[in-house]
């Protein structure tokens, strides 16, 4: 399919929290900084290209945080795209503090959280942020306080709805006691199902499911691998069929495969042309599963 008639719409839509609509293959935008997800990427224009990119290809949905970077990618999203598209939806996460690239540290603190809430506020320009999501649980910091701060900046207009990554279908449910919660980020793809089971609940639930680190296959698409030979029979890229079988796997489910340049970008957004029938579809499932 040529990048020109290539639209997420064709993905299909997912309706976050009851009235927040998008297209189902979204955007990351960790990659749109330097080396470590740390400082200013290497081509800041080609990053606002992409950005501007998607939103021409029919993304309306983005994924961020506050700890990309830090701050580089939601400044960089409000540079390429602000004023915002109407039916665009940014999601962002606080709750991961930074000290050098690829070093990530939980911090949960109500006080942290809430200045972090704002920050993201002003470097997106936004009012009120409409997905955010805890980054990650502070096992030092009572859950209670942690979505309970989310819950009050909810409350007070700053957050439209509240998500959570990296978690367990137990810790969804000792969440959901204290606040609505509307999409869980966990790490997924053809090759690494061990969510499986919070998959199963978000299904249940009509909660959100976006998992990241999409495109990773591993050694199924080595050459003459399951993955590089049926995308050869179909001619397509072995990562065009990862993101195809994620959209097939469940309706809930909202890839959000990132790049730093304009022609990968295209290229993925090309997977919602594929065709995957049932029988490669279960093929892909059975290979992945016996690995």
């Amino acid at each position: 399919m040529s990048a020109e008639h290539t639209s997420a719409k064709q993905s299909g839509s997912f309706t976050i929290g009851g009235d927040l609509t998008v297209n189902r293959l979204g955007y990351g935008a960790m990659q749109l900084t330097g080396p470590g997800i740390w400082g200013d990427p290497r081509d800041p224009e080609e990053a606002v290209r992409v950005l501007r990119r998607a939103t021409e290809l029919d993304v309306t949905f983005i994924d961020t945080a506050d700890s990309y970077g830090p701050f580089v990618s939601e400044m960089l999203i409000k540079k390429a795209l602000h004023p915002y598209p109407q039916d665009l939806v940014i999601a962002t996460k606080a709750g991961l503090t930074r000290s050098g690239p690829n070093d990530w540290r939980p911090v949960g603190r109500p006080e942290y959280l809430r200045q972090q809430v704002h920050l993201s506020l002003r470097h997106l320009g936004l009012e009120r942020i409409d997905l955010l999501q805890l980054h990650r649980i502070d096992s030092k910091v009572p859950l209670e306080e942690q979505v309970g701060e989310l819950k009050l900046l909810q409350e007070e207009g700053k957050i439209r709805h509240i998500g959570l990554s990296e978690v367990t279908v137990e810790q969804i449910e000792a969440a959901s006691k204290i606040a609505q919660i509307v999409s869980v980020q966990n790490l997924y793809n053809l090759a690494k199902r061990d969510a499986e089971p919070v998959l199963a609940y978000c299904e249940a639930h009509q909660i959100a499911f976006i998992p990241w680190f999409p495109l990773a296959t591993g050694q199924l698409a080595k050459a003459g691998g399951p993955l590089d030979e049926m995308a050869k029979r179909l001619d397509v890229k072995p990562s065009q069929l990862a993101l195809a079988w994620l959209l097939k796997r469940s309706p809930v489910m909202l890839p959000i495969p990132g790049t730093s340049s304009v022609a990968h970008l295209e290229e993925n957004m090309a997977a919602v042309g594929i065709e995957l029938h049932d029988a490669d579809f279960q093929t892909l499932l059975d290979v992945a599963t016996a690995k």
